[in-house]
């Protein structure tokens, strides 16, 4: 008996820094989307594809719910509502390292305001916890929902149990053809991912109240001609000349650090050398204002 080719969309939930984005670029076996140890780190639904014999998973990599301070933390929240509204399965994340609290609670119970997906609970971050930990929080996890349609263990760091998980999660979407060409593994532009890749770079490192105020926008991107090398023109854009100075660094020492950083990321997806040039420029309270927030592409 021959099962259907099956396909569709599959989204991660939790509290900010559970691990969605280091899961979605497991499953899709290449880094599309970015990731950092600081909250709220992704931005934007950026699409994973991961391509199998019998079927294709997009998965829709979102930011982290959290309660929003500024318009573009609402912009943020909305993201994620219009994402959780349109796909085919919610996957929820929680730490095997951490105990389920409040906030982990509330997005569980939020869950029932999207009855068309199916649910299924996820435990991540097993490579670094107990084997008492892991008991512990799936059965904390199992009894957050009735309707959980499966609930599984892994590490997206060691790939155990990756597999479990995407089979059980194409086994979840609905028959149908693939949704994208199985050559490609995310719908995100080059400049879009080149941006990611280089903010990514300036967040390594700084103090807790800059990530959110940090955005990276391309000038310019193009190959010369009769040339092995590719101009990248970018932006780091800060809130305040005091995040330019620690953006910049000593001397220009931590600007010149995370260009050296990005390009090493940036080579093998243009498939040339690069030459990147990183200006940084301040736009006054950015994440506060629709006009900057719009040209900022949120």
């Amino acid at each position: 008996m021959t099962h259907p080719h099956r396909s569709g969309f599959v989204t991660f939930v939790g509290r900010p820094n559970v691990g969605k984005s280091t899961l979605t670029n497991a499953l899709v076996g290449e880094k599309v989307a970015i990731t950092s140890d600081k909250p709220q780190t992704t931005r934007r639904a950026i699409r994973g594809i991961l391509n199998r014999p019998t079927g294709q998973l997009v998965i829709v990599d979102t930011p982290g719910i959290h309660k929003p301070r500024t318009l573009l933390g609402q912009r943020l929240n909305d993201l994620v509502e219009q994402v959780l509204g349109d796909v085919d399965v919610i996957g929820f994340l929680v730490p095997a390292v951490d105990k389920v609290g409040p906030g982990d609670r509330r997005i569980a119970a939020s869950l029932d305001g999207y009855p068309r997906a199916k649910k299924v609970a996820i435990v991540t971050k097993t490579d670094i916890a107990s084997r008492d930990e892991i008991m512990e929080r799936l059965m904390e996890v199992d009894s957050l929902r009735e309707d959980w349609a499966a609930v599984i263990p892994l590490s997206a760091v060691t790939t155990d149990q990756l597999d479990i998980l995407s089979d059980e999660l194409l086994g979840l979407m609905p028959a149908g053809p693939a949704l994208y060409p199985d050559d490609i593994v995310t719908d995100e532009s080059t400049e879009d991912r080149i941006a990611e890749i280089i903010r990514e770079a300036a967040l390594d490192g700084v103090r807790d109240e800059l990530p959110h105020s940090i955005a990276v926008t391309i000038e310019d991107l193009s190959r010369r001609e009769d040339s092995d090398l590719t101009d990248v023109f970018a932006n780091i854009v800060v809130e305040r000349d005091s995040q330019k100075a620690i953006i910049i660094g000593r001397g220009g020492s931590r600007l010149r650090d995370v260009g050296a950083r990005a390009r090493t990321q940036i080579e093998p997806l243009v498939g040339t050398r690069v030459f990147l040039s990183l200006r940084v420029r301040v736009a006054k309270e950015w994440q506060r204002d629709p006009k900057q927030l719009g040209r900022l592409g949120f």
